[in-house]
């Protein structure tokens, strides 16, 4: 018989069981699981939120130095446990241990840069009217923060969320995706290891329709940072329409890239592939959608489809992998679902188009890279999320025609444009109503100092990332001094 590895939920600086529990699954085979967490009741979410409280009232008046201090250690702590940590990523979601490598780096560099905001203070020198005054602005933490991350970048995520509001001494329970909670447990582990103050982070594993009334409607909630869908993301707002309480929302994507025609053809065509089929098209910011001049198109198609059909698809643990399985069952079955209604609604694959059931495949959540043709504006592929490994292509006549379609969409995360035309570069940044917009780059890959967030409903106004999320986490308050007789 083979041993389930137990991995623990983090509560008031302690790690917790319970008596039930939660399989974990590796999408690249699914028959075995491996590894199990705790499934916490609402009593025990309602005991994080205690802990939070207390860890609030230390964390907020501990020296920024020492949070600093925290937040180096556990970044080193995560770089020397790297391959552990990338191992747990590529197993419970999938991508290849290259990309885990990253995400793991990436969420050390998360700690390294809010270490070092949380050394230079928060706040602004202003002139006072009033003779013999002094004013000024200071940042302060809010209080206790519920987050809540997805399972497409299962320690990244949290890192993004967690090291800027924890830097401004915010308190935070947070809730990992049930399908990928190993890596979340691996960034506390590393704060918990580096001597982060109990109850400061606490972590909730748990089955959401069981504890969601829990984890939302605690009355100390202050705040609330969601990457998700937009179906889940407009119900915790609706919930929390009548409490005064700040929701960040990084919801969708319909992430548009545009080639023109005298863009750097090959090279538009690989940076467009690593956009779309980087973890198996599962970023909020991949490209969905390739819109092309005309005179360029079939050439652009012909170099796209020869990128694509290099690909190497298997499990992520393989070093020749470099197309990994889809996160879980459901996430393949939808994104199939997607391409049969495409395809019934009249598009055409180039390549690709089907599920990938050769060999041991056939027990992972496979999907073939998928590049669709004679796509219309009106088509749900055109227009849906997918979060898959899909690509649909569209010509179109000129610069104006390119912008009118990046435009048309619901959404407005991320969108590029490939071009030798510093003039049409420029025009592109300006009309694109998009919060990210790349020239001769991918839609994906902005480092943890850039501001990062979409317009429209990709999200709400808060942004992640850089000191604009300072925003979302802390409050401003004027101090006006009288000095003089």
């Amino acid at each position: 018989m083979i041993l389930l590895r137990t991995v623990e939920a983090l509560s008031g600086g302690e790690w917790v069981t319970t008596g039930e529990w939660i399989d974990v699954h590796d999408p690249a085979d699914v028959r075995t699981p491996l590894a199990r967490i705790p499934a916490l009741a609402a009593k025990d979410v309602t005991r994080a939120y205690d802990q939070a409280e207390r860890g609030f009232a230390v964390w907020k008046r501990t020296s920024p130095f020492e949070r600093a201090r925290i937040f180096t250690d556990a970044a080193r702590l995560i770089r020397e446990r790297i391959e552990e940590i990338a191992a747990d990523v590529t197993a419970e979601n999938g991508k290849t241990l290259a990309e885990a490598r990253g995400e793991t780096g990436k969420a050390a560099d998360f700690l390294d840069y809010y270490a070092g905001l949380a050394r230079q203070g928060y706040g602004t020198l202003l002139h006072d009217a009033r003779p013999d005054t002094r004013t000024h602005t200071q940042r302060e933490p809010i209080g206790v923060i519920l987050v809540i991350s997805p399972w497409n970048d299962p320690l990244v995520t949290p890192a993004r969320k967690l090291a800027p509001l924890l830097a401004a001494g915010n308190a935070a329970v947070f809730k990992p995706a049930t399908e990928t909670p190993l890596s979340g447990l691996h960034f506390a582990r590393a704060l918990h290891d580096a001597g982060l103050p109990a109850g400061v982070l606490n972590v909730v594993t748990g089955r959401t329709a069981e504890i969601e009334e829990a984890l939302l409607d605690d009355p100390r909630i202050v705040g609330i940072t969601f990457t998700g869908s937009n179906a889940v993301g407009n119900r915790i707002r609706r919930r929390l329409a009548d409490r005064n309480i700040r929701f960040q929302g990084e919801l969708g994507g319909k992430n548009a890239s545009v080639v023109l025609r005298d863009a750097d053809l090959p090279a538009a065509a690989k940076a467009v592939v690593a956009a779309s089929f980087g973890q198996a098209g599962q970023r909020c910011t991949a490209t969905s959608r390739v819109i092309v001049e005309q005179p360029v198109y079939e050439e652009f198609a012909r170099l796209l489809v020869t990128e694509v059909e290099a690909l190497t698809i298997g499990p992520g643990s393989d070093p020749a992998t470099t197309l990994c399985p889809l996160s879980s069952p459901k996430q393949r079955d939808s994104v199939l679902a997607d391409l049969n209604k495409a395809i019934e609604q009249g598009a055409v694959a180039f390549t690709g188009g089907r599920a990938d059931t050769e060999g041991d495949r056939a027990y992972g959540c496979y999907v073939q890279p998928t590049v669709l043709a004679d796509v219309t504006p009106e088509m749900a592929i055109w227009r849906e999320e997918v979060f898959g490994p899909v690509l649909a292509v569209r010509a179109v006549d000129g610069f104006e025609q390119a912008v009118e379609a990046v435009n048309d969409s619901d959404f407005g995360l991320a969108a590029a444009v490939f071009t030798r035309d510093l003039t049409a570069a420029h025009r592109f940044a300006d009309e694109a109503e998009c919060g990210q917009v790349a020239v001769n780059t991918t839609t994906t890959g902005w480092d943890v100092h850039l501001p990062f967030g979409g317009f429209r409903d990709s999200g709400t106004a808060y942004k992640e990332q850089g000191e604009e999320v300072l925003r979302f986490s802390t409050r401003v308050k004027t101090v006006a001094i009288h000095f003089g007789a």
